[in-house]
């Protein structure tokens, strides 16, 4: 397959070492500020996956996340902030990285060469076809995501592809291309930097978009955020009160009793 590999391209930047502080970090900005723009370019097409995906959901579908080293641990994250953020069971969007969970500290070496172990581990979830699975690999190439991706769509279930490398292998793989080209990394090579933000800010907007298509926040507020602490009892406290348009002490009494924000506020609409 022929390709430009923009993730293995040489810096825009050289003799890196030789840079006072102020001009390093001046020039990681300058790149920084690229990605945006590259997601923005993508807006269609995760329209399409959000779209589908908030059908499929609906149904009683999951969200996996499959990736290995930065993609891996960025799905990780994602999936992570669900239950707390949005009051689902961590057993709706779930991340899988290539290594198991021991690679979210520490690389496990030659673990994202095997193009089969992503779909066994997924297998351990009895995936399937309401299940969705989006692939994340800036290469575009990592056999571990590829090979999960290839089974998942071959069995029928809906797959997408996080790429930084337009008309890589994964986005030949997957239904929906999500190809952000944000260009050569400020370090050549180092995919951690400006790739993996622009997977973190795609995979805030699948999710966050999801959770809203779902029912999952009001107006714009978490109204199903667990209240796991003092920080978020407040907050749900001022939500009920500002929701109401009722005294702090009375909303923190409506809270209290019904154990959740959305609750409360249906009991006192």
């Amino acid at each position: 397959m022929n390709y430009t590999k923009i993730t293995e391209a040489a810096s825009n930047h050289d003799n890196l070492e030789q840079l006072d502080t102020v001009s390093i970090l001046k020039k990681m900005n300058e790149e920084d500020q690229k990605v945006a723009d590259a997601v923005a370019e993508t807006i269609p097409q995760i329209t399409r996956l959000v779209d589908a995906l908030a059908e499929r959901f609906e149904k009683g579908g999951r969200l996996f996340y499959i990736g290995a080293g930065t993609s891996g641990r960025l799905g990780i994250l994602d999936a992570s902030e669900i239950p707390p953020t949005y009051g689902l069971p961590h057993t709706r969007v779930i991340g899988l990285i290539a290594g198991g969970d021991q690679a979210i500290r520490k690389s496990v070496e030659h673990a994202e060469d095997d193009e089969q172990q992503a779909w066994k581990d997924m297998m351990v979830y009895n995936i399937n076809e309401l299940d969705t699975v989006v692939g994340i690999a800036a290469s575009g190439t990592t056999p571990y995501v590829l090979g999960g991706i290839s089974e998942a769509r071959k069995r029928g279930l809906l797959t997408a592809g996080i790429t930084n490398n337009p008309g890589s292998p994964l986005a030949k793989a997957a239904d929906i291309p999500i190809e952000m080209n944000v260009g050569p990394e400020f370090v050549t090579g180092s995919t951690r930097m400006k790739s993996g933000t622009s997977q973190k800010l795609a995979l805030n907007m699948i999710s966050t978009a999801l959770m809203i298509k779902i029912g999952r926040v009001k107006g714009n507020k978490m109204v199903n955020m667990q209240l796991s602490n003092n920080k978020l009892v407040d907050r749900g406290v001022r939500y009920v009160a500002e929701g109401l348009d009722i005294p702090y002490a009375e909303a923190e009494k409506l809270l209290k009793k019904h154990g959740s924000v959305k609750a409360a506020l249906d009991a006192g609409a």
